[in-house]
């Protein structure tokens, strides 16, 4: 393999690459803002362009409290959602009034080979000032060969009994060797009343 070199004389007057070097880059191919919107999908521009496609998800706020952000998969361009998908969960949190913290693994929000969709955030509150920020990161979804992995990091304002800043960790597979060329989003009651999601490709 023949070595690549930039030509320059100090990294500050580096102007630019060689070609063959990888950047990995991100590009935003898609914005979307929430209106009191039941669903938000993305049914365009997931293919084999990118090797992954990230989903930023900023200041996502629920029409309605206590609710689950999800999202689920297609391979037919939208027309069902219902990707069959194995994931496990796990979690920190700390509540506003110092009483409670933790940091385990939930049960409750994994899933095993279940077409269901898939929680990211849960028991979200509605409050003005409520919300939810994150990523998603689906990989290499065109595959005809492989199962889609992907990985969520989400943090939101989380109502049990006491308001908490809960921190989710979300891996897991689309159980399909089929193209996924859609994605999702949804409350699992009530709309989403505001907030915006990009999507962008990364080489």
């Amino acid at each position: 393999m023949a070595l690549k070199f930039a030509v320059n004389n100090s990294l500050s007057a580096v102007t630019s690459l060689p070609t063959a070097i990888p950047t990995g880059s991100m590009t935003l191919l898609q914005t979307q803002t929430a209106s009191s919107s039941s669903t938000i999908d993305f049914t365009s521009n997931i293919d084999s362009t990118y090797d992954s496609y990230v989903f930023k998800f900023i200041n996502m706020h629920p029409a309605t409290n206590s609710v689950e952000f999800s999202f689920n998969m297609s391979t037919d361009n939208g027309s069902n959602y219902n990707v069959t998908k194995t994931t496990t969960h796990f979690r920190a949190f700390h509540s506003e009034n110092d009483a409670d913290t933790a940091l385990a693994y939930d049960a409750g929000v994994d899933l095993a080979q279940s077409t269901s969709f898939q929680p990211l955030g849960f028991y979200i509150g509605n409050n003005n000032d409520d919300n939810l920020n994150g990523t998603l990161q689906i990989f290499n979804p065109s595959s005809n060969t492989f199962v889609k992995h992907f990985i969520s990091t989400t943090s939101f304002n989380h109502i049990p009994a006491d308001a908490r800043e809960m921190n989710s960790y979300i891996a897991g597979y689309g159980n399909t060797t089929s193209a996924v060329d859609a994605v999702q989003f949804k409350m699992s009651s009530g709309n989403i009343d505001s907030g915006t999601i990009k999507m962008y490709g990364v080489v």
